[in-house]
């Protein structure tokens, strides 16, 4: 028997088989928009509200020095994965890296833990975010009064969810060339939304804010009642325009909506069509966020004020009864329906790509560890009629629609799965690791010495917003809810290795042998 066919029939054995089934067809555009969707400005502009009205202070907390402060930060996971995809293009992105550097046990617990399942909550907090900006959008006649936001029953919200999630998932199962074309549309739309309302601001001007404020007739909710005014908003707030130790104290927020997430391309690499587009997908994304974010909440403070913004944000009644944000101001002061309603939809339509490219990606984390033979092999099924991996995305949709379901039912609303994402900064501190240590061990020259940095640096970062997650737990909905769902889906994905290593022993298959090799595309 030759040495080739010996090979291939081990990678047989190791492998559930030997090709993912998935085809090339992610253009350059469709990598940018999936990366973009992945850094979710639009549920971030939509949920600050949320946050800071938890913090212990607002003053001097400057959001355009958090966006400016999180690129920062961010540019070693931004080399990290610009190079790395480039040395694994495949299904699953850093897992199949981190996997193919710490081994099986290790990798697939990092990665199960931290993202497979946390992207399960992160889907599911979004989807009903979305369901209440929809709400929000419909009440727009009323936009000057305390919003009856449609589906306040927690029956409503979660039957709304589940059909909306259900539905982006039958896309991506009979038409996975749609789903892509869904993100695509749903950014470029929100993008052009954002456009309108930052030049919306711009036109309204600094009186039309004031006017808007005044206009809802706020009364405080804490108990005396007062009216809440322009005047009584920036009296209340006093703070320097900028801080750097409160500043740090929003960036948990940057991280869990926006600049870390990068890893999109990575996930979906071996259907990515060129080389050029690898490389260029995680920069070029990059930059394009940081510009449309940075000046949204430039103007945002430009047009109603740095003192305005904070403490509106930072108030109770302005956040949880008039759903006071960038979107719902920038409607606000429109003075034109048809604008506002394009603001409203832009909202949502930013919010569904974040789900829609979330659908896309989780599939190939699952796909690409079962393809692993750590999860059960029928997970990696690819329909041949449909070219798409239909069980991987159905149980992405049990999982998800499940914790929706315990969030809306058993606890605050969606804000409670926030915690969860503390799952990912963790393991983003062990992506910078796979880095440095596949540095060392397979890098020459300057690519070994940036990656080492990079890797170092990723340590560094991810391990002190890891800090600031578990020092404010009360801000980050670290609850009983994140804790179970933490580690239980560790001590899940230990089990599932183990019951897999055993189950294949006895087959006389080896897993441990797929982490020392490259899966094929």
């Amino acid at each position: 028997m030759s040495d080739r066919k010996q090979v291939q029939e081990l990678e047989t054995k190791v492998f559930v088989r030997e090709s993912t089934g998935l085809v090339k067809n992610v253009s350059f555009l469709h990598s940018i928009t999936l990366n973009f969707s992945n850094m979710s400005i639009g549920p971030l502009l939509g949920s600050l509200g949320f946050i800071m009205v938890l913090l212990p202070t607002v003053a001097g907390i400057n959001l355009v020095m958090a966006s400016v402060i999180g690129l920062l930060l961010s540019i070693p996971q931004i080399v990290i994965y610009t190079t790395m995809i480039t040395r694994y293009p495949r299904t699953g992105g850093d897992y199949v890296w981190v996997s193919r550097t710490f081994g099986g046990f290790l990798g697939n617990i990092l990665a199960f833990t931290g993202y497979t399942l946390e992207t399960t909550a992160f889907m599911a907090l979004v989807v009903l975010g979305t369901v209440n900006a929809i709400g929000v959008v419909g009440n727009i006649q009323s936009i000057a009064a305390p919003p009856d936001v449609p589906g306040t029953s927690p029956i409503m919200i979660f039957v709304t969810g589940a059909l909306l999630f259900s539905a982006l998932i039958a896309v991506n199962i009979f038409k996975p060339k749609w789903g892509y074309r869904v993100v695509t549309v749903l950014a470029l739309f929100g993008i052009a939304a954002l456009a309108i309302a930052i030049l919306t601001l711009l036109g309204a001007g600094h009186q039309s804010v004031v006017q808007y404020i005044n206009g809802l007739n706020a009364k405080d909710i804490l108990g005396n009642g007062n009216p809440i005014t322009y005047t009584s908003l920036i009296k209340s707030y006093t703070g320097p325009v900028f801080s750097f130790a409160a500043t740090l104290l929003i960036m948990p927020a940057v991280f869990g909506f926006v600049y870390p997430w990068v890893n999109a391309g990575a996930a979906v690499a071996s259907e990515i069509k060129g080389r050029k587009t690898l490389k260029w997908n995680v920069p070029v994304s990059v930059v394009i966020v940081f510009i449309t974010l940075t000046s949204a909440l430039a103007t945002w403070y430009y047009v109603a004020g740095q003192d305005l913004v904070n403490a509106a944000l930072s108030n109770p009644t302005l956040v949880y009864i008039f759903n006071f944000n960038f979107w719902t101001l920038a409607m606000g002061v429109s003075g034109n329906q048809f604008i506002s309603t394009i603001i409203g939809l832009g909202w949502i339509a930013l919010n569904v790509a974040t789900v829609a490219y979330a659908v896309i990606v989780i599939s190939r984390y699952l796909l690409a560890q079962s393809f692993d033979r750590f999860l059960p092999a029928k997970i990696s099924y690819v329909s041949p009629r449909f070219g798409s991996p239909i069980v991987a995305h159905l149980v992405d949709l049990v999982i998800t629609v499940g914790l929706m379901g315990i969030a809306v039912l058993f606890y605050t609303g969606y804000t409670s799965l926030y915690g969860a994402i503390i799952a990912s900064m963790i393991y983003f501190a062990f992506v910078g690791l796979a880095a440095a240590v596949h540095a060392i061990r397979k890098e020459n020259g300057k690519s070994k010495l940036l990656l080492v940095i990079a890797g170092i640096a990723n340590i560094i970062v991810y391990s002190y917003i890891t800090y600031l997650y578990l020092a404010y737990p009360d801000v980050w909905e670290i609850n009983s809810l994140t804790y179970t769902f933490v580690i239980l889906s560790a001590v899940v994905s230990i089990l599932i290795y183990a019951l897999s290593k055993y189950y294949h022993r006895r087959k006389g298959i080896d897993i441990s042998l797929a982490y020392k090799e490259l899966p094929p595309e």
